[in-house]
């Protein structure tokens, strides 16, 4: 049995991080659905960036919408929902198969919205609206200004990722917005079984302190971090309030561990996947990240329900000068930029392509 269906078994979701045309047409994200135990997928700019600048199966749908009188960002939303629809139709038997939990697909608003509160809600509205399918997730950042947005979209039905979360504060603010929002449709007489998951960030930790903490606690931080994020999660799971919520038809929103592929050589290049070993969370790794797992992956111990050693291992980080609250912010003001930075990159490719397929017949 390969690892990947191992972990499957235990609980976790295995989704891909990472959306291309040819991943989706030449049959491989199928072979990993059947082979790998892939049940979902996440998007954002900086692969969407990557999917179009290395490849020219994007410029036939281009040109068509050049001649349609797109450009720039419009243009860029059509055909990222080209390719989350095809992904999402390919899931769509998983989502079936389990009553909406997993085969998700999930695509970003702009992340010039991330400090905008009305327009990402009209954004995340409008962008579920046009894919038309039941099991794609609008991620939607969650910044302070990003957490009234996640209550109102939930509110209004639309599934959402909540991203950019660094610490069990931040899950715990977008939990409670997730929660807010299902409230409100409880009250308002609506179903309230709206999917949604919540992605913490882990490597950008460990890459945050590389050269500031002693050897002995290299790449230790992310892994507490989501420890005491995973004790949290499992508190919330046994709250009164989520049982209440859950007791008339609402769905946890569920954990996901994100940014889990290994930026440290010297690691190992599965560590965030070994892990973070939990039930009832998702994993989103990329593609190699996934294929290593399968080659040579091994399941040692399931992560602790009650945090483990994290507040030990978190107190060390303490000593050694690491404020994690500041860090927090810091990385999650920083992920936000990076995503900008992504988009501008994006949107500048999605300019010089169109410049040379303007005039080709």
């Amino acid at each position: 049995m390969k690892a990947t269906q191992k972990l499957h078994d235990l609980g976790q979701s295995l989704w891909l991080d990472n959306i291309t045309r040819d991943l989706l047409t030449s049959g491989t994200l199928q072979r990993y659905i059947d082979e790998l135990s892939v049940t979902g997928l996440t998007s954002n700019p900086t692969i969407f960036d990557q999917a179009i600048k290395n490849s020219k199966l994007y410029d036939d749908s281009i040109q068509e919408k050049l001649k349609n009188g797109e450009e720039g960002e419009q243009l860029f939303f059509e055909i990222a929902l080209e390719d989350i629809t095809q992904a999402a139709d390919l899931f769509l038997p998983v989502w079936e198969k389990t009553n909406g939990v997993d085969g998700w697909v999930s695509l970003e608003v702009s992340p010039l919205l991330a400090y905008d509160t009305a327009s990402t809600l009209a954004a995340a509205k409008d962008l579920h609206a046009r894919a038309g399918r039941p099991n794609v997730l609008i991620k939607i950042p969650g910044t302070q200004e990003g957490l009234p947005a996640i209550e109102e979209a939930i509110f209004a039905g639309i599934p959402v990722n909540v991203t950019l979360l660094f610490s069990s504060e931040h899950f715990v603010a977008a939990s409670e917005a997730y929660l807010r929002g299902i409230e409100r449709r409880i009250d308002a007489g609506l179903n309230p079984d709206i999917g949604s998951v919540a992605s913490l960030f882990i490597s950008r930790w460990d890459r945050a302190v590389i050269d500031k903490v002693p050897d002995v606690l290299q790449n230790r931080l992310g892994i507490a971090i989501a420890q005491r994020s995973y004790k949290a999660y499992r508190d919330l799971l046994n709250s009164p309030r989520w049982q209440r919520a859950c007791n008339v038809g609402a769905r946890p929103q569920r954990l996901l561990w994100a940014s889990t592929g290994t930026k440290d050589p010297n690691a190992s290049d599965i560590l965030y996947i070994k892990s973070l070993a939990s039930p009832f969370t998702v994993n989103t790794m990329p593609e190699q990240t996934l294929i290593a797992f399968a080659d040579h992956g091994e399941l040692d111990e399931i992560l602790p329900q009650d945090g483990g050693d994290c507040e030990a291992v978190l107190a060390e980080f303490a000593k050694a000068g690491v404020d994690n609250v500041a860090l927090a912010a810091q990385l999650q003001d920083e992920g936000a930029k990076s995503f900008v930075k992504s988009w501008n990159d994006l949107m500048a490719e999605i300019a010089a392509k169109s410049d040379s397929l303007a005039n080709v017949d």
